[in-house]
């Protein structure tokens, strides 16, 4: 299986903590799964064994962790090598990496933000392009939380759009961390998603996060999903229509059952936002 062909397309993250119960879930539990290829490459034995069999019940989709798009060092091209023949072998038709920058002189281990600055938007697109013609497909890039802003001589949505427009690739939209950045850094995220190019959106993220403070959220992924979250993905949904959507759960995993009532909530706001916009062409018609 290589497609995302269900008229839903509600995933769920591939975690070795999840191995278990995810074999044993039936073929309709999930429209895909989705899985780090940093973290899978060359793995063997038994973990090997249950990526090849997951992999040919589910359609994968990939996110990577390890670029550094916003990084100054040379990109790691063995990497990149090494995931175009991953991509390729697992039918993976959505590969997605970070806006963000997780290298200096070595791997710092998190997800730093770039500076909003046109030298910054330069820089990172040139990057993009080259990652897309190593791996010879095109890529989305993950809005990123952050709580130390950098320099801003540009907005986030601004420095967004335009490193989309320079590098020629898509978005894949993190409804939590947009939620999160805007309670933190004190903008509307309404206005947020109303900046975004509708074309250029392949896939969403959903997940929990922490309230340490009214304005202060730390992303998780090791909670179930806030309300007001779910809200901001069903607004996303009103305005640009239904996306492959990823649950995200990275650690403290409840039972196998409780993901997928979350992965159900979003396969059933996906049939509602999708009713809603075939009752909304019908009486145009």
């Amino acid at each position: 299986m290589n497609d995302f062909h269900a008229s839903t397309h509600a995933g769920l993250g591939l975690r070795r903590g999840l191995l278990p119960e995810l074999l044993t879930m039936d073929e309709h539990a999930v429209d895909f799964l989705e899985c780090a290829p940093d973290n899978w490459i060359g793995v063997g034995g038994r973990f090997g064994e249950a990526l090849a069999q997951l992999s040919a019940r589910f359609p994968l989709s990939c996110h990577g962790l390890s670029l550094s798009l916003g990084g100054t060092q040379p990109l790691d091209t063995v990497l990149l090598t090494r995931t175009r023949k991953f991509l390729d072998r697992h039918q993976v038709s959505l590969y997605s990496e970070h806006l963000s920058y997780c290298s200096d002189d070595g791997h710092l281990y998190d997800l730093m933000p770039i500076p909003f600055t046109d030298e910054a938007i330069h820089h990172v697109a040139g990057r993009i392009r080259q990652v897309q013609d190593l791996l010879g497909r095109r890529i989305a890039v993950e809005n990123v939380s952050y709580y130390a802003a950098p320099y801003q001589a540009l907005s986030e949505a601004d420095f967004i759009r335009a490193v989309l427009a320079e590098a020629d690739c898509d978005l894949l939209l993190d409804v939590n961390n947009l939620f999160v950045n805007a309670c933190n850094h004190g903008y509307d995220a309404g206005q947020f998603l109303a900046r975004l190019p509708a074309q250029r959106i392949a896939s969403m993220h959903i997940a929990g996060h922490y309230d340490e403070a009214e304005d202060l959220k730390v992303d998780t992924h090791g909670a179930p999903v806030k309300g007001e979250v779910w809200s901001l993905l069903e607004q996303a949904y009103a305005r640009f229509g239904v996306r492959p959507t990823l649950l995200e759960r990275d650690f403290n995993f409840p039972p196998l059952s409780e993901l997928l009532a979350e992965t159900d909530r979003i396969r059933a706001m996906q049939a509602a936002a999708m009713s809603s916009a075939d009752r909304r062409e019908a009486s145009h018609d």
